[in-house]
């Protein structure tokens, strides 16, 4: 038995054995993609994870050069008191000791990738300084990030007090 196959240069058969051998290849070729699209979110998870530690350091260490990296240029830093900041505020108030954070502790990050956009949902606890006076706070925070040429950055970040 033949099945006609048109193409552009002709019509050729292919027969019963080798039409099924291309349909098991592709099968298998769809087995091993599905296996792989795991792997490569769960890489995605790991830089963003990365991301997000690194801007926590930074801003405990005053680190403006990573900062620069991290914070996308059109930064919105939503405060639980309702202060934003953009991304020159937080540099400036970092290095100027107007807010000073003291330790971040990040816990029960959650987060969904789509493409070039996440989205992370965290429970934070911060202490910091702010005009000198110290504080703690008890926070839920929503950040999303964008994935650029420089990696992933943060586009948006908006707490509330728990």
């Amino acid at each position: 038995m033949c099945f006609i196959h048109n193409s552009a240069v002709g019509e050729t058969c292919i027969s019963v054995q080798k039409r099924e051998k291309i349909i098991l290849m592709q099968k298998f070729f769809l087995i091993l993609l599905i296996g792989f699209l795991p792997g490569a979110l769960y890489a995605q998870s790991s830089f963003l994870k990365d991301a997000v530690i690194k801007l926590d350091k930074a801003l405990i260490e005053k680190d403006t050069a990573i900062l620069k990296q991290l914070l996308h240029n059109n930064l919105s830093y939503g405060h639980s008191n309702g202060w934003v900041q953009t991304k020159s505020d937080v540099s400036k108030d970092i290095v100027t000791a107007k807010l000073i954070y003291k330790n971040i502790e990040s816990k029960n990050l959650k987060w969904t990738v789509n493409n070039n956009v996440a989205t992370l949902r965290n429970s934070s606890n911060v202490s910091y300084e702010l005009d000198g006076k110290p504080g703690e706070l008890h926070l839920h925070i929503l950040q999303v990030w964008l994935k650029t040429n420089k990696g992933w950055q943060l586009l948006t970040r908006q707490s509330t007090k728990l």
